[in-house]
């Protein structure tokens, strides 16, 4: 009897976009080589249905769709990056431009449209490809009777010792990423990898121990958490937090999620982090009742090639926050981030250009102020394209 990998690599195109391929009486799931056979009654739900029909029934439940199954496989049989593999996600859901953009984190629309005309390309080309290789059977009697490259999830289970992570780690993220709290959705899931597993053992907890889940199941459960359900599937199983059969037809909480609840229980380690915690709360209002906050204009300067980020705050002591962001990799800049992670920490110094002036009048507005304390300086700068990390001159920040 023929493997789930074996169906998939004999079936023809029109059989993988629809799912399944007929032998004789039979109908073949191309995912998972599930049979069903015509003369047949296949029950579900209450209704009825003939053997044709019951195999889509079984695709949707069981895989959600041929595109989810398939974009799910490992790079090597598609070919596809992860970018790639995110964006053809959102395609499929139809989203815009501009939504997509704000979903994945990558550059902007205009990133996005050129994504699509890349995409198009590399149809074009597997046209001009498999019509290459059909004319070529004819001819190359030495080539292989059937690809035998084995077609395997894209899965490579990470271990939870692969990051130093602290009770303090994981209240930050958690805090950034799930702002209506750990119950509620996910903001985005474009971030580092050690805040991805972070947010991916809290995102396991919503799973019931020692119960089975269908792909269907799974994709329901993820939707109430994030748009990107699919890759965030994907990322559970890579880190061990979901295993699953080899055809995706049932999941279940893995082992490394329990791992991880076992940790994060432990009293000891709990009750030392509350303490550290009150007490760095304390010294922190303490520190504030003696520091008087000025608010102003900085700036973030790549002293290898002048390049300048510009911004505004109401307080001036948190600009420090802005190196952190870059250190984690999360900046809301991205062009700057870039060149952070291609420079070095080094390369770059955090600078105040201007402190706003105390103004004692009762009808002054600080923000007004500010704002157009940080106009002045773009005009002065102007801090686009060589000269700055901002996109051009209609935004004063990206």
């Amino acid at each position: 009897m023929k493997s789930s990998e074996s169906w998939l690599q004999t079936a023809s195109l029109e059989e993988i976009k629809r799912g399944y391929m007929e032998e004789g009486p039979a109908y073949i799931c191309v995912c998972c080589g599930y049979r069903t056979e015509s003369g047949i009654i296949y029950p579900e739900d209450g209704v009825l249905y003939e053997a044709a029909r019951y195999m889509r029934v079984h695709i949707e439940k069981v895989h959600g769709s041929v595109f989810e199954y398939l974009l799910e496989l490992d790079k090597s049989v598609t070919g596809l990056s992860d970018v790639q593999r995110g964006l053809l996600s959102q395609f499929y859901e139809g989203k815009k431009d501009a939504e997509v953009q704000k979903t994945l984190g990558i550059g902007s629309a205009s990133t996005i449209r050129n994504h699509r005309f890349v995409l198009k390309e590399k149809e074009r080309q597997a046209k001009i490809f498999l019509a290459l290789m059909e004319l070529l059977k004819s001819k190359d009697t030495q080539a292989p009777a059937e690809w035998v490259s084995p077609v395997t999830r894209h899965e490579h289970t990470i271990h939870p010792n692969s990051f130093d992570i602290t009770e303090q780690d994981r209240e930050k993220v958690l805090n950034k990423y799930f702002p209506e709290g750990t119950g509620g959705r996910l903001t985005t899931f474009h971030m580092q990898q050690k805040h991805k597993y972070i947010v991916l053992t809290e995102i396991a907890k919503r799973f019931e121990t020692e119960r089975k889940y269908s792909e269907k199941q799974v994709n329901e459960l993820l939707k109430e958490v994030h748009d990107d359900y699919v890759e965030i599937r994907r990322y559970l199983v890579d880190y061990g937090l979901l295993e699953r059969e080899p055809d995706g037809s049932q999941y279940w909480l893995g082992s490394h999620a329990d791992q991880q609840s076992a940790e994060v229980g432990k009293p000891e380690r709990k009750a030392k982090g509350e303490q550290e915690k009150m007490d760095r709360r304390k010294e922190l209002q303490e520190q504030a009742k003696e520091v008087k906050t000025e608010a102003g204009v900085y700036q973030i300067r790549n002293e290898r090639n002048g390049k300048v980020y510009i911004d505004s705050t109401l307080n001036l002591k948190t600009i420090n926050g802005q190196r952190f962001m870059l250190q984690m990799g999360s900046h809301l800049n991205r062009r700057l981030q870039a060149e952070w992670n291609e420079y070095g920490e080094n390369a770059f110094v955090i600078e105040v250009l201007e402190t706003l002036k105390q103004d004692d009048n009762p009808y002054y507005d600080s923000k007004d102020a500010l704002a157009k304390c940080l106009n002045r300086w773009f005009e002065q700068l102007e801090p686009y394209g060589d000269q700055g990390y901002h996109g051009d001159k209609k935004q004063s920040a990206e």
